[in-house]
């Protein structure tokens, strides 16, 4: 058989490769994560140490190339760490997802030579990224961001405050989107000790409370303009192109999520006796449970498809769909399978012994971060119908453009 002839693989066909990372990650998990996940989950804040092992593991630079110190890997690797960590415990999955989905993928896509040595080689040594768009009144509607970056000398000067920005307590870096006055968002790598930027205290949360939430606040600081991230008001597109990246690895944490949800009811239903019989033997809970597997299949097939286009360097719109696609999906499966879970469990399951408690918690931000849901449902409307313009009771803008709106999750 000739090559041209040769069947296409399943999309959720891992190489030796690709099944050897995911082999290793899950004994990361195992064995660093899973003893720290319900004290981090308490003392709301990663372990210290925990970072250093993950940096260890390569779990901090897992598509930086090896010529920047890197592991050299590809963006499903990312998305498998992403997975796998999450089965165990979603808040560190966040933190590895920001650093390798968002700072690290911005950086490989739009930086320059310069800046994908200084930077990609800073976060494989002992650097850590944070990405900085939300604000007060720019969350969904992220072109509404008041922060500004105004022009001074070889630089710019910026003032505003950034909310809800994950890892913002250990960052060192921050990739930041400001507005440049007359030529619109622009995004900015902003070192932490720069005059003038305050980290604030950490947002206390429902879910995946080990990783940070800070406000990050801009009073007059001043960046070069060698440290603008793709081009003077194109901050709109590195934001686009970033989060449509970013939506896979969130997408990823929460498929790892339900899976982790999905074992231990399963584990559970098997060993739990009542009326002479393993709960499992009976229908109401067999079927739940078959329910959600199926469902879960369904979000990991979108999520391995989009992930893989991405890989093979597919951009825009056709990528931007599929994304929102693996975020619904997979938002969806896991708040089910994590409520299923607890209910399967019973009182264990509602108990903080019962580890399920923490994943019905950690899910629910699924459907709110990196877009809501109904954010997704525009992106999917908006190829769905194209040339049918959403009525949105008012007359169309720059805004209402939501293939080209940037939903952001941080």
């Amino acid at each position: 058989m000739t090559d041209s002839q040769e069947t296409p693989r399943p999309v959720t066909w891992l190489t030796e490769a690709e099944q050897s990372w995911r082999d290793h990650v899950a004994a990361v998990a195992g064995t660093a994560v899973a003893p720290r996940a319900a004290a981090m989950d308490r003392a709301a804040a990663l372990a210290p140490d925990l970072v250093a092992e993950l940096r260890a593991a390569g779990l901090l630079a897992i598509h930086v190339p090896e010529r920047y110190g890197g592991r050299g890997g590809g963006l499903f690797d990312v998305v498998v760490a992403i997975e796998e960590l999450a089965r165990t415990d979603p808040a560190v999955a966040v933190f590895v997802d920001v650093q390798n989905a968002l700072v690290t993928e911005a950086l490989l896509s739009h930086g320059s030579g310069d800046q994908k040595r200084t930077h990609l080689t800073a976060l494989a040594g002992s650097g850590v990224g944070a990405f900085a768009l939300s604000e007060d009144l720019a969350g969904s509607d992220a072109l509404a961001l008041a922060t500004t970056a105004r022009p001074d000398g070889d630089g710019f000067v910026l003032h505003g405050t950034k909310r809800w920005i994950t890892n913002a307590a250990e960052a060192d870096l921050f990739l930041l989107l400001a507005r440049v006055p007359d030529q619109g968002l622009t995004a900015f790598l902003v070192d932490r000790r720069a005059d003038g930027l305050t980290v604030g205290d950490r947002t206390a949360k429902m879910g995946i409370r080990a990783t940070s939430t800070c406000e990050v606040r801009l009073d007059g600081v001043r960046v070069a303009r060698r440290d603008v991230l793709g081009a003077v008001g194109r901050g709109d597109v590195v934001a686009v192109q970033t989060l449509d990246v970013g939506k896979l690895g969130i997408a990823a944490q929460l498929v790892g999520l339900a899976q982790g949800a999905l074992t231990a009811a399963v584990a559970h239903a098997r060993d739990r006796v009542q009326f002479g019989h393993p709960i499992g033997a009976y229908q109401g809970v067999r079927f739940p449970l078959a329910k959600v597997s199926a469902e879960l299949e369904a979000a990991r097939v979108q999520l391995y498809h989009a992930t893989r286009l991405a890989q093979h360097g597919v951009r825009g719109g056709e990528l931007t769909r599929a994304a929102a696609v693996a975020k619904y999906l997979a938002s969806e499966v896991a708040e089910r399978a994590a409520s299923l879970a607890v209910e399967t469990l019973g009182g264990q399951g509602y108990a903080d012994a019962g580890g399920v408690e923490k994943l019905y918690r950690d899910a629910k931000v699924g459907k709110i971060y990196e877009g809501t849901s109904n954010m997704q449902f525009r992106t999917i409307a908006a190829h769905l119908l194209r040339g049918v313009p959403e009525h949105t009771g008012h007359a169309p803008g720059p805004r209402d453009d939501p293939a080209g709106a940037p939903h952001p999750g941080e």
